[in-house]
């Protein structure tokens, strides 16, 4: 009694040099049963190394017990001793009672390697033997939303939570608000939301409410599970922008743009914070803090398009055109071309007199919007004052297709032919 109680000692102590000082002598003088149940004390306190010993002793004490050798390989998974572990599992006979644990144990193996459809294959066999184990049940539908598989496993958290609400400290409503959120079907998804916030509130919980109200269009829903999901973990970085777009679309935009300013002090590394901030910014009235929130979102990645797109467009409008030039030459050194930047490239370098330059980028819009008639205008003129009139006359003569009512077109494409 002494020694089990010395190692109890050691073991609540996290005194691990003292755990293996004792751990001969504890195997030769406690019971089989009592190093069995202080095993598993072991793993629940993270010593698995020293657990894994205990086991490996019993199975060479009991060879035929199954349970010792299925405990002891589950463990030998957990240490990386793969090969190990399926050597003592295929061990075990298909007749045993304990085989559908090895099957489980094999799924959650090969599930955690990303081979599906083998994990499946178990977890099917396991089934085929026991149809009604709710545990096995719980393992298919967790693989199945893995998978992506999201209504089938729908139906069976759906048909395990009318037997019971919590399987393997995993409260099924918080599953099944998840699962059908990941599938986009919101209104299930909230309702079993509001379900598992009536008992208990997690972070994780407010955010896939704040998230599915939104979605649905519930915005005044989303605010008041997005301030709750704010004050109770305010690191939380993915609620600011749900809440900020939340308050956005109530057309409060002074308080979104607070909130997202409040969301980048607290995480200075998501692009996204940014860029909404710049759009809100934008909204009330703030084009330098617009284009200060703009720049550091292209700043954390400089092929960001939507804010590459907006503070180009920004810089265009107020004819900065060297700073646009700038801003597309750095991406033109990764042989990157979007035709939606080339139009207002085109134009800076139109004005900043470097007409090859303009040139190529409407090419490269022209790819995109040859039904655009005001970018077309744009660019015919342009080919004309550049001297290209062969080049000119195809633009006119798309325009008179796309207005045929405007004889400007026509005189045009006449001209070129006289």
């Amino acid at each position: 009694m002494e020694i089990q109680q010395q190692m109890i000692d050691a073991i609540e102590q996290g005194d691990l040099d003292k755990i293996h000082a004792l751990m001969e002598q504890f195997k030769l003088d406690v019971d089989p049963d009592t190093q069995y149940e202080i095993s598993g004390y072991l793993t629940n306190l993270g010593f698995v190394h020293e657990a894994e010993g205990v086991l490996e002793h019993l199975q060479f004490l009991f060879p035929d017990e199954h349970q010792i050798k299925i405990d002891r390989a589950t463990l030998l998974m957990d240490t990386n001793q793969e090969d190990e572990a399926l050597n003592i599992f295929l061990e075990i006979p298909k007749d045993a009672d304990e085989y559908p644990q090895v099957l489980l144990a094999l799924a959650d193996y090969y599930q955690m390697q990303g081979l599906y459809e083998v994990a499946e294959k178990q977890l099917d066999e396991a089934l085929d033997l026991l149809p009604d184990e709710p545990l096995l049940k719980f393992a298919k539908a967790e693989l199945l939303m893995e998978m992506g598989r999201l209504s089938e496993a729908a139906r069976l958290y759906e048909g395990l939570y009318k037997e019971q609400s919590e399987i393997a400290g995993i409260r099924l409503v918080e599953r099944l608000a998840e699962v059908h959120r990941v599938g986009a079907s919101y209104e299930e998804a909230y309702n079993y939301y509001l379900e598992a916030l009536k008992n208990s509130t997690s972070p994780d919980l407010l955010f896939g409410a704040t998230y599915s109200a939104f979605q649905l269009e519930m915005y005044e829903a989303a605010i008041r599970h997005g301030e709750d999901l704010r004050v109770l973990d305010p690191d939380y970085f993915a609620g600011y922008l749900l809440l900020a777009q939340s308050y956005a679309m109530m057309e409060d935009n002074k308080t979104a743009l607070e909130i997202i300013k409040e969301g980048i002090s607290r995480d200075e590394y998501d692009k996204e914070l940014f860029l909404f901030a710049g759009k809100m910014a934008l909204k009330n009235s703030l084009p330098e803090e617009a284009e200060q929130f703009l720049r550091e979102a292209v700043a954390l990645d400089p092929e960001y398009m939507e804010a590459v797109h907006i503070l180009v467009s920004i810089l265009s409008q107020n004819e900065r055109d060297e700073e646009v030039a700038e801003l597309i030459e750095g991406l033109s050194e990764d042989d990157f071309e979007w035709p939606t930047l080339s139009i207002f490239a085109a134009a800076s370098y139109d004005r900043l007199e470097q007409f090859d330059l303009a040139y190529k980028h409407y090419q490269i819009a022209f790819s995109d919007y040859q039904d655009d008639v005001s970018f077309l205008e744009k660019y015919v003129y342009f080919l004309i004052e550049d001297g290209k009139r062969e080049e000119a006359s195809k633009i006119a003569k798309i325009l008179v297709e796309l207005q045929p009512d405007e004889p400007q077109w026509s005189d045009l494409v006449q001209r070129f032919e006289a």
